[in-house]
């Protein structure tokens, strides 16, 4: 459990001048930090406030009590003692689960922060501890066991900051709330960037018999299979092999590759069984970030790149299912489906690839890094239709910044939009070699993200080989029949 929370200081008091100059009585929002076990340490880099929801409205509001809780307490008037919080756990789980994907390695949403009086803050315990809960499950903390989320209060008259450590166990009760330290200073100057272009190729099976049947089903496996292999991984750190127990200098960004062990065609070998009906091919890279505290171990930047990149891949399909939703009752999307014999967009993911017999194509969006604090770049996730100007916007929005008008200091390392491609097959061997089934026409996917998925055709395909082999035993009999006969022949004479 983290007892000691830092802040850091020029976002606390930013955030502090905001929060006194708005006027309003209450305000929801997410803590945007890391928690180290190593360093046994809390560390607070921004707190964002949640936007309003669809209808206007705030996500935090008080109820049982005055609406100018903040003029009666300006004027020493006692506030009313019924007074609760009222949070909205949905819109406010939604909120971190869209941050969350922006989030790099090293940067995670560790809890939320309650802009209240006293009075309703004791009155709300519970209702806090079960909107930390929603925000933990909206934007988990991958490959760590935390078990707690942060809860920081900012108190009005007088102005005050605490911080609570919240458990999330499966019963919520105010004894889920512990006390912990709470320092301000510069932590983010000690942040040391990592960076790293990964490159995958996965190799999926498709089963007859799967309980898994849907595209986005088996992707979502085969990412969560390849996490682990990938947690066991060597690593490079500029060029030399990384000693674990290493702490790196301030200054620069450190280039990080992976060494995976080579591992055989397993899929493959069992590719003639009958229960295989085709093969799933997933392949290209993502540009990852990692930001870590120069005094924990590269141990630690390795883990969070390792997390980046596995949550960049998720983050990647959960997009395109949002999209697949928002077009489901479309029906210009059904009609597309319908009459095109190339299905393409979203929808794919949410074909059943047993039953599935026409090529399909689905571009995926490319990540895009936009500066944030300090020297600290945050990402979102653009797709082939969608301008720089229309990312800027979204991430203006979610993070609640103003985005500088240029855009000279976007990174935009992914070059090309990721892809997938469906295509039927006609023999085992193509199901053996997958790359052949691509289109050639389309050059450029060789440089980017593919995802091709390969399916057996029907039973006759294989009835040519069955043919040749009764040719070949049929000659051999024939032949030993011959020789018996010549042999008899030359005896009898």
């Amino acid at each position: 459990m983290v007892k000691v929370v830092v802040g850091e200081e020029s976002q606390v008091k930013l955030a502090e001048n905001r929060l006194s100059k708005s006027g309003v009585p209450c305000q929801v929002g997410l803590v945007i930090g890391n928690l180290s076990g190593k360093l046994d340490r809390g560390f607070i880099f921004d707190l964002i406030p949640t936007p309003l929801n669809d209808n206007g409205e705030p996500a935090c509001s008080i109820i049982g009590g005055a609406k100018d809780d903040r003029k009666n307490a300006s004027k020493g008037k006692s506030l009313p003692h019924s007074s609760a919080l009222f949070i909205d756990k949905d819109w406010l789980a939604e909120h971190a689960r869209q941050v969350g994907r922006m989030l790099v390695g090293g940067v995670k949403v560790v809890g939320i922060y309650v802009w209240t009086n006293e009075s309703s803050f004791k009155n709300s315990t519970i209702t806090l501890c079960q909107a930390a809960k929603a925000v933990a499950e909206a934007a988990p903390l991958l490959e760590v066991d935390w078990d707690e989320r942060l809860l920081v209060h900012i108190g009005y008259s007088p102005l005050r900051w605490t911080c609570r450590n919240c458990s999330l166990g499966s019963n919520i009760t105010s004894g889920n709330l512990r006390p912990c330290d709470f320092k301000m200073g510069k932590i983010l100057s000690t942040r040391q960037a990592f960076r790293c272009t990964y490159d995958f190729d996965l190799r999926l099976p498709i089963y007859q018999c799967s309980s898994s049947k849907r595209l986005v089903d088996i992707l979502h496996h085969g990412i969560s299979i390849h996490a682990k292999e990938l947690k066991g991984a060597k690593a490079l750190i500029d060029g030399k092999l990384a000693n674990e127990d290493e702490q790196f200098d301030l200054g620069g960004v450190h280039d990080v590759e992976f060494l995976l062990p080579f591992m055989e065609e397993k899929y493959l070998e069992v590719c003639s069984q009958k229960e295989i009906t085709g093969l799933l091919v997933f392949s290209g890279s993502v540009c990852s970030y990692a930001y870590s505290n120069s005094k924990e171990p590269s141990s630690q930047a390795l883990a969070d790149i390792k997390e980046d990149i596995i949550k960049s891949l998720r983050s990647r399909l959960d997009i395109m299912c949002d999209e697949a939703d928002r077009k489901s009752d479309s029906k210009e999307d059904r009609t597309e489906e319908s009459n095109n014999q190339i299905l393409s967009g979203s929808a794919v993911l949410q074909l059943d690839l047993q039953l599935q017999r026409k090529h399909c194509s689905m571009s995926f969006p490319r990540r895009v890094f936009l500066p944030w604090l300090a020297d600290i770049f945050l990402c979102d996730y653009i797709q082939p239709s969608e301008s720089v100007e229309v990312l800027m916007d979204h991430f203006a929005e979610l993070m609640s910044l103003e985005f500088p008008s240029i855009s000279s200091k976007i990174l935009e390392p992914e070059a090309e939009a990721p892809a997938l491609v469906l295509s039927t097959t006609k023999s085992f061997q193509e199901v053996s070699t997958p790359y052949a089934l691509l289109p050639k026409s389309d050059d450029s996917l060789s440089n980017q993200n593919k995802a091709a998925t390969i399916l057996r055709s029907d039973q006759k395909s294989t009835n040519p080989a069955g043919f040749d082999f009764m040719i070949a035993v049929l000659v051999l009999v024939v032949s030993v029949v011959v020789g018996f006969v010549v042999f008899f022949v030359r005896s009898s004479s």
